[in-house]
């Protein structure tokens, strides 16, 4: 149950972590397609963990990208092995080349079709409410179909894809995770005590009711925010273009996703539902009848988790308070 990482809203790097010369690129392209010709290199912001590069090539003209696996080479076959999985259903990029185990001085990384579209939260800035609320429920049939994919039991996902073990072992996984985190070092020095207690009281209150999900083992993206659900109008309609990065998904609840989805929706101005709620059952997602607090609670998981990270810029570490004060306090959050 326990979500993977946050997607706080400035917590992005305007380059890659890393950078790979021109003749480098052209060799892996080549290596891929060996009759295309590289015209220009442009890094997408975004990312924390890898490093991708839109890449324009000749003959004919096409836009595709390389993502080059920085920060954890095991996670390239996982996010491939998902991919591959969803494809059917969920719209992915499409895959052109993998090297899972690296190839020279590269580490893992693939080649991916580019695709046109804006981010979820570039549309809900634009304040164009009839576009919002068909991508919207656009955004809750592609989560229903997401979570149609089942796994015998949850846990983390490894390469198959395949569950390895559980989120965390014993009863109260995600209570128990909480205060873990509320004992994190880094943790303790950001966050005032009364908020501390209060987070832990609200986790524990609700402990019989967490637990209920803890059977459930449907595929959760890990990351399912605004930055990675990209959104494109088509003839009059607007439609999920693509859903990206997978490498944070677990099985679990898909509670998990919707929370992460829904973090800075305000009950009093509510502009994502209930299109997205909507969208979602009718594609035959089900919630039971608490859904959005219960969704919050799980939520409130990953934001915790977030704040015991070693380096955070201060808008970020503002931007998390913020968002588990509104948790604690049962109130819409103050960020957008």
């Amino acid at each position: 149950m326990v979500p993977g990482a946050p997607d706080a809203a400035r917590w992005f790097r305007d380059t890659p972590r890393g950078t790979l010369g021109v003749p480098l690129v052209e060799r892996i392209v080549h290596r891929a397609l060996p009759c295309r010709r590289v015209v220009n290199i442009e890094p997408l912001s975004g990312g924390l963990r890898n490093c991708n590069l839109k890449l324009q090539l000749a003959d004919p003209p096409e836009a595709i990208v390389l993502r080059v696996y920085e920060h954890d080479p095991s996670l390239c076959q996982k996010e491939v092995d998902l991919i591959r999985l969803v494809a059917p259903t969920v719209p992915v990029s499409g895959l052109i080349h993998a090297e899972p185990r690296g190839w020279e001085e590269v580490p893992p990384f693939v080649l991916m079709r580019y695709i046109e579209g804006a981010s979820f939260q570039e549309l809900k800035h634009s304040g164009d409410f009839e576009a919002i609320a068909q991508a919207a429920c656009a955004v809750g049939e592609t989560l229903a179909a997401i979570g149609r994919v089942r796994f015998t039991k949850s846990g983390w996902l490894a390469p198959g894809p395949a569950v390895t073990g559980p989120l965390l072992e014993g009863a109260n996984a995600l209570p128990r995770f909480v205060d873990l985190c509320l004992a994190s070092p880094h943790l303790e020095r950001r966050v005032p005590a009364a908020l501390r207690d209060a987070i832990h009281g609200l986790i524990w209150r609700s402990a019989p009711e967490i637990a209920l999900l803890g059977d459930e083992a449907c595929l959760v993206h890990g990351d399912f925010g605004n930055r990675n659900v990209l959104v494109r109008g088509v003839g009059g309609q607007w439609t999920v273009a693509a859903v990206l990065d997978w490498e944070f998904a677990v099985s679990g609840s898909p509670l998990a996703d919707i929370g992460h989805f829904l973090r800075y929706e305000k009950n009093s101005r509510p502009l994502v539902e209930p299109h997205f709620a909507n969208g979602y059952l009718r594609a035959g997602g089900k919630l039971p009848p608490n859904w959005r607090q219960l969704a919050r609670l799980v939520d409130l998981a990953a934001l915790c988790e977030s704040l015991t990270h070693d380096y955070l810029p201060d808008t970020v570490v503002a931007e998390l308070l913020e968002l588990i004060a509104a948790t604690a306090e049962d109130r819409d959050p103050h960020v957008t």
